[in-house]
């Protein structure tokens, strides 16, 4: 007995940074009680582009996969690398919290949804299932956007996993999956995606880079690199 006590204690004191999950709670907590008060009077956020987008039922898979693509990211980050897994709560929950925030302050929503489906499949059931769980409302910026950059960006800043290609690439085909999922299921408008992208380069700059010198750096480096790609791509082009 007097063992495994020990084995516990020890296990605690090497994972306790595990605690700062204890935020998803208040989260939560917050996120229900906008979900049951902003239900009628809101405003409502549309772009143009909405009504061209699509519904398309089998995106519903890599939406649904964003629930475990998070939560395993997390736990496989805390156990293998803590100094990515702190970065990683400082982006998640900067932008979770300025999302409830303005949430609460300027209640929104849409009328996106399609009021039948075409087809009668499991995916559009899932649908069914998905609508009748979670409002229209509360939507910019949209957290599976943010939340999918944010993972990402931990997965390709990590040390334990920045070098292996295959994962960066899984990773990141799944974060456009599920950034596109948001529209072609009529959960989010563009208007939220943007939004959460514009929410996320600025996160990163205090989370990541820290300052306005290293910030003009790297913007400076990736113009170099898109400049060099252009000049490729029209040698490319002339040899043709």
């Amino acid at each position: 007995m007097a063992e495994f006590r020990n084995l516990l204690q020890k296990f605690w004191e090497k994972n306790k940074h595990f605690m700062l999950m204890l935020y998803f709670v208040i989260y939560l907590a917050w996120f229900m009680f906008l979900e049951q008060h902003v239900t009628t009077h809101f405003h409502v956020i549309h772009m143009d582009i909405d009504d061209y987008i699509p519904f398309c039922e089998f995106f519903i898979v890599p939406y649904l996969l964003w629930f475990a693509y998070i939560a395993v990211v997390i736990v496989y980050m805390g156990f293998k690398d803590k100094k990515e897994y702190f970065h990683m709560c400082a982006f998640l929950f900067s932008g979770m919290t300025l999302f409830l925030i303005i949430s609460t302050v300027f209640p929104n929503g849409h009328f996106l949804r399609p009021t039948e489906f075409e087809r009668d499949n499991i995916f559009t059931q899932m649908c069914a299932m998905l609508y009748s769980t979670d409002t229209a409302t509360n939507l910019f910026p949209s957290i599976h956007v943010y939340n999918s950059i944010g993972v990402h960006l931990a997965i390709a800043n990590s040390e334990k996993t920045k070098h292996n290609k295959p994962i960066r690439l899984a990773s990141g085909i799944l974060m456009v999956s599920i950034i596109l999922a948001t529209v072609f299921l009529k959960q989010h408008s563009m208007f939220d995606v943007l939004t959460a992208f514009f929410t996320a380069s600025v996160v990163y700059l205090f989370v990541y880079i820290r300052s306005w010198e290293k910030a003009k750096k790297t913007a400076k480096v990736t113009v170099m690199y898109m400049r060099r790609q252009r000049q490729r791509f029209k040698k490319r082009i002339a040899n043709f």
